[in-house]
């Protein structure tokens, strides 16, 4: 007999996303890491140029549509109304679907004029390889929105491994096979997104397999609630929809023009070789991708709080919306902060360790890193206030502030990168001052919107504390153990002092509340464990 969908508490459908997004991201690194390796900063450059438009089509594809899914089918949920869940996963693939072929077909085709687009002529081979995985990842979307409206997040952790796993196996197996072949870089580069491609494939075949089985049990139970008319429930969903969609594709978009701005200032502002300024371009690349790993295990929370907030909402409980969002807030200063501050402080040995990097790409790679190191804590700010005011029902209002962000953050790459004694570490600098802005604008509009207002400074200020001890802790361990030891014993060593000192601080301040337990599995028993009142 079919089972129905197993609802998880807030924070624990938060932790299971987590943990496979840590899972996701250590075999990312896996995967990244060596292809710098395999195929260099130049190759690794038309690897992230096909990703940035893939990234425009995909977020135009998905970005509003499962957090609309989740909204509405959270608040269907709450009320018990079976027919309404399966209205709107029916509407959801008369929306998904069109998109999805259309936007494959669109990067497939218009290949070579994308790339010429953005000064970078041969990605057009890995944009070609990875247009197919935009209809599939419309695909398993709606499956996903389907079962994170109920609180289930297992089955997106599942896939998201799933997709992984073929990125590192397959992506970086014929990056390697091909290289070693005498094929030219760019073939490579294509190989090894192409395991991309096939990640997403099989994740939609798995998320396929899991919804048929839940949809039978859904089918099995009594039909309560009313159905409402197809048009309407598409119309509802776009509504909510839209707005996400195009603030975060207007974001990604502009990202597509930064990789055009930065190109082109660095050659003709800076006065780089179109190798070289590739290669620079590369270089701040491989520096993104750590700037990534934080933001990464924000996301799942923000996936989370979307519909445990709706459905508080929906049964007036505002008070516990607010208690919801400040938790999310809490939790996600005690993980941005210190992933902030500790790329901030061991920039160099990090980048060192990782990538290898000596002399100038060293020197040039720890002024990315420390500039990126302090946007991951903006840029968890920004992914939680928007996830919070989306919740409430203001989705246009993260479209308006991040449109005005990047904007602001075009103004000032064209101006900085095309500095010689600047050029590439403009680029960060211009991330660092976007984030901080929409950050700010975000907590304004939260005070101006929602009642009660989640507090942010009463929630962030002892992990401020201990983020500071355990800053101090790093920078001392590795200045005192480097002057015996190697470079990757002492930055391993640094950050192992630094992760105890921060513990220590989070368990004596006290940090993590009742309420947060209680939005736990076994939270009980996790409250008397850590002695939480």
């Amino acid at each position: 007999m079919s089972q129905p969908v197993k609802k998880q508490t807030f924070l624990g459908g938060a932790a299971v996303l987590a943990a496979a997004t840590i899972l996701v991201k250590l075999i990312g690194a896996c995967y990244k890491i060596p292809l710098v390796r395999i195929i260099g900063t130049q190759g690794y450059n038309y690897f992230l140029n096909a990703y940035d438009i893939y990234s425009v089509l995909l977020i135009a594809s998905t970005a509003g549509l499962p957090v609309a899914m989740s909204r509405m089918i959270a608040e269907a949920q709450t009320m018990g109304n079976t027919a309404r869940i399966r209205r709107i996963y029916q509407a959801s693939l008369y929306v998904f679907l069109p998109i999805g072929i259309v936007g494959s077909l669109g990067m497939m085709l218009f290949a070579q004029p994308l790339a010429r687009f953005i000064e970078s002529p041969d990605s057009w081979v890995a944009m070609l390889a990875l247009g197919p995985a935009i209809f599939f990842v419309c695909l398993f979307s709606s499956y996903r929105g389907f079962f994170q409206g109920q609180s289930s997040m297992t089955p997106t952790a599942v896939s998201q491994v799933i997709e992984a796993l073929s990125k590192l196996v397959l992506g970086l197996g014929l990056a390697w096979l091909l290289v070693r072949m005498g094929y030219d870089i760019t073939v490579a580069a294509a190989g090894a997104i192409l395991g991309v491609t096939v990640g997403t494939v099989l994740a939609a075949v798995y998320l396929g397999l899991k919804h048929r089985t839940a949809m039978r049990a859904l089918e099995a139970e009594r039909s309560v609630g009313v159905q409402e008319p197809l048009g309407r429930t598409m119309r509802t969903l776009l509504a909510i929809a839209i707005p996400i969609t195009i603030g975060a594709a207007g974001l990604q978009l502009l990202t597509v023009i930064e990789t055009k701005i930065i190109l082109g200032q660095l050659v003709s502002g800076a006065g780089f070789s179109q190798d070289a300024a590739e290669s620079l371009k590369g270089l701040y690349g491989s520096a993104q991708t750590l700037f990534n790993l934080p933001s990464a295990l924000i996301t799942p929370l923000t996936v989370a709080v979307i519909p445990a907030i709706s459905g508080r909402l929906t049964t007036g409980d505002n008070l516990g919306a607010k208690k919801v969002g400040e938790s999310s807030l809490r939790i996600m200063s005690l993980i941005a902060l210190p992933c902030g501050i500790g790329l901030f402080v061991l920039a160099e040995p990090i980048m060192k360790l990782i990538y290898n990097y000596a002399g100038a790409e060293l020197a040039t790679g720890t002024q990315l890193m420390q500039y990126l190191g302090l946007a991951v804590i903006f840029n968890a700010i920004v992914l939680m206030t928007n996830a919070i005011l989306q919740a409430h029902g203001h989705v246009a209002i993260p479209m308006v502030t991040l449109l005005v962000g990047g904007v602001i953050k075009l103004v000032i790459n064209y101006f900085l990168v095309r500095q010689p004694e600047v050029n590439i570490v403009g680029a960060p600098i211009s991330t660092l001052i976007c984030y901080g802005l929409i950050a700010l604008m975000n907590l304004i509009a939260m005070a101006a919107t929602i009642r009660p207002t989640p507090n942010l400074l009463r929630v962030i200020w002892k992990p401020v504390l201990a983020t500071a001890a355990m800053g101090v802790s790093a920078y001392m361990a590795y200045d005192v153990v480097s002057v015996r030891l190697s470079n990757a014993i002492s930055c391993l060593a640094a950050i192992a002092a630094a992760g105890v000192v921060y513990l220590v601080f989070v368990l004596v301040l006290q940090i993590i509340t009742r309420d947060d337990c209680d939005l736990l599995p076994k939270g009980e028993t996790i409250a008397r464990l850590l002695r939480v009142k």
